[in-house]
């Protein structure tokens, strides 16, 4: 079951701390906390989708087999000005000024 962040709701209407509770997709946001029996409120906030955004997959993606699959050029800096050419086949074999 997926976790949701809800917010507690202090008596004076301010907001009070955030707290996770797990509870099913189908069933309704909860209104009261299922413990202590104060009002709470869900917070929205951004899905993590996992495999986008952590290290190992972004090397993977730029990986020099991978951009030469997809018909880029990779060119890497090999001094000051200087470019050396590790994946592709278009492009000269180094750029530099």
């Amino acid at each position: 079951m997926p976790v949701y962040t809800y917010q507690l709701v202090n008596e004076d209407g301010s907001e009070g701390e955030c707290v996770d509770i797990i509870h099913g997709m189908n069933e309704p946001p909860m209104t009261i906390h299922p413990e202590t029996g104060q009002k709470i409120r869900r917070v929205f906030s951004a899905p993590h989708i996992a495999g986008w955004g952590n290290e190992r997959k972004a090397k993977e993606i730029t990986s020099d087999e991978n951009i030469e699959r997809h018909g880029f050029t990779k060119y890497v800096r090999n001094g000051k000005g200087h470019y050396e050419k590790r994946a592709g086949k278009a492009g000269p074999p180094s750029l530099h000024p």
